[in-house]
């Protein structure tokens, strides 16, 4: 079970969201707060396995908050997901500096939302496939020469890896290839261990720069 708190300076989404992820399998909403202050006391205190925060919140906003619970100085970090109605770059490129690992869209699928807080949870990040494609064309280099895989990436990786740099999640992966969820999360798995990479954000910046992403 998945413990998650909630911020956002509106009732109407906060009590929105709980109940959207109270009727999500394996998730439980411990908390929820008015404002990033408030979210970040609640956190420290509580230590949920993520914190849902909002970007534009009194007070506090959701990026300094994010840093205070998941920036780099923090002995103890929290997993944090920052959601937001507003696709905005700076809002992306600043929540992931401050720590956050996922970013999503108020309009995303509460599948997405669902799939994205376990990622955190895990250690992983995803983020809005609406964003991922402009995030990495942004924060990719393909100037500079990617480093080389520890081994070759089966046939299969590598289709698999094209589209997760172009924003799928694992479940539109495997319908895509007719291949299981399960399956999916093996070849991910396969693909971070290879490349030496922390998660699925880092392997499709990796697939960025050495071309291996989707073209137009």
């Amino acid at each position: 079970m998945i413990r998650v708190l909630v911020a956002d300076d509106q009732e109407p989404v906060r009590t929105g969201l709980r109940m959207l992820l109270d009727a999500q399998p394996g998730i439980e909403v411990v908390g929820e707060a008015s404002d990033g202050a408030a979210a970040v006391e609640l956190a420290r205190e509580v230590r949920p396995d993520v914190a849902l925060l909002d970007i534009r919140m009194p007070r506090l906003d959701g990026i300094e908050a994010t840093a205070l619970l998941a920036g780099p100085d923090v002995p103890d970090p929290l997993a944090v997901v920052v959601i937001t109605t507003f696709d905005l770059d700076e809002y992306v490129y600043g929540a992931l500096r401050a720590g956050a690992k996922g970013f999503l869209l108020k309009g995303a699928s509460p599948h997405l939302i669902a799939e994205a807080l376990h990622a955190a949870a895990s250690g992983d990040a995803l983020i809005s496939p609406r964003i991922t494609t402009r995030l990495l064309a942004e924060f990719a280099r393909p100037s500079r020469r990617p480093r080389q895989p520890v081994a070759p990436l089966s046939e299969r990786e590598e289709q698999v890896l094209a589209l997760l740099a172009a924003g799928l999640t694992n479940d539109e992966i495997g319908a895509r290839l007719y291949l299981s969820r399960g399956t999916i999360k093996t070849h991910v798995g396969g693909i971070l261990t290879k490349l030496g990479v922390r998660n699925r954000v880092e392997a499709a910046m990796w697939a960025y720069e050495s071309g291996r992403h989707p073209r137009e």
